[in-house]
């Protein structure tokens, strides 16, 4: 005897998928051979986040999961070993919660602006929270400022906090309170650390910084989907060393930076990529400091690795 269920996969392990049904009850599944090769060229044809249809055997409980349904959007980089191959980190989030540090270990604005560009693509908010402060000195600290006044400006949400003292705890948790959130970052910069301030009866794991390299150690294997108490699901990731873009066209770069898209239109010529190009609206406000230096930088960093 079977039955047939619809839920949204939580954890992906690699063969067995944990899918969790509206009535709560979670299933182990497996997925039908039929889906493995159906023209999916991600490493995973299944990712946390999907809403899928699964047939439940009445012997042992498990199941099989029959169906994909289509996702509403998707945040894929490139795999970590084979870089032709995409990798789904997730898929049909309302949000992109990227957690940076800047010490111990240091998050760069690189890294930061990639993640947003992928999200920009998909038009999935983001939000930046520097996390640590605790651990800022004087320096540091101006750094952060600087660094909120411009994402603030061109229109990104940001927020400081500190699992230590509770710094910023209050407005993390209205922010993920009834979202679907994907949680980001390096490894080390205190991911599950806040969610357990938040909701401390999830548990999770935390890792160590290592001495040697003042980098994070990994404590996050598989993505995985929890429940907040408080409402809302966030998405854990492993700690991410880089974030390799994919999908990406030159000419459309320009379009997932917002204080470069809303110059695009006074360029002389409309493939224009903003590199050295005559008339170039974009490259003149770069050089009035229309456009933050570091912003441009990491888009030309970025159109360089195309």
């Amino acid at each position: 005897m079977t039955s047939k269920r619809k839920g949204r996969v939580q954890k992906s392990t690699g063969s067995w998928y944990s899918v969790a049904t509206d009535t709560g009850q979670i299933y182990q599944c497996r997925l039908k051979g039929v889906f493995r090769n159906k023209g999916i060229k991600a490493t995973n044809p299944i990712a946390v986040g999907d809403i899928v249809d699964i047939t439940i055997d009445s012997g042992d409980g498990t199941g099989l999961i029959t169906n994909i349904h289509p996702r509403t959007n998707y945040l894929i980089r490139k795999a970590t070993k084979l870089s032709k191959v995409t990798h789904v980190i997730a898929s049909n989030v309302e949000q992109v919660i990227i957690i940076v540090s800047l010490v111990q270990p240091r998050t760069s604005t690189g890294f930061i602006d990639r993640i947003l560009t992928t999200a920009e693509a998909y038009h999935i908010p983001s939000v930046i929270v520097f996390n640590k402060t605790d651990l800022y000195d004087k320096n540091v600290i101006e750094k952060l400022q600087h660094l909120r006044s411009i994402y603030k400006k061109i229109g990104y949400k940001t927020i400081k906090t500190s699992a230590k003292t509770g710094d910023g705890l209050q407005d993390l948790k209205h922010v993920l309170k009834d979202k679907i959130s994907l949680l980001s970052g390096h490894s080390g910069v205190g991911k599950s650390a806040l969610i357990n301030k938040l909701d401390p009866n999830l548990n999770l794991k935390t890792g160590q910084i290592s001495d040697y390299h003042l980098k994070g150690m990994h404590t996050t294997t598989f993505a995985t989907m929890f429940q907040l108490s408080f409402g809302g699901n966030v998405i854990d990731t492993p700690g991410i060393k880089e974030f390799g873009l994919v999908e990406f066209e030159k000419v459309d770069l320009g379009q997932r930076f917002p204080e470069i898209r809303c110059l695009m239109k006074d360029c002389k010529f409309n493939n224009c990529v903003h590199l050295n190009e005559p008339g170039c609206a974009v490259i003149t406000a770069a050089k009035n400091g229309e456009i933050a230096e570091f912003r441009y930088e990491n888009y030309l960093n970025m159109l360089n690795s195309i």
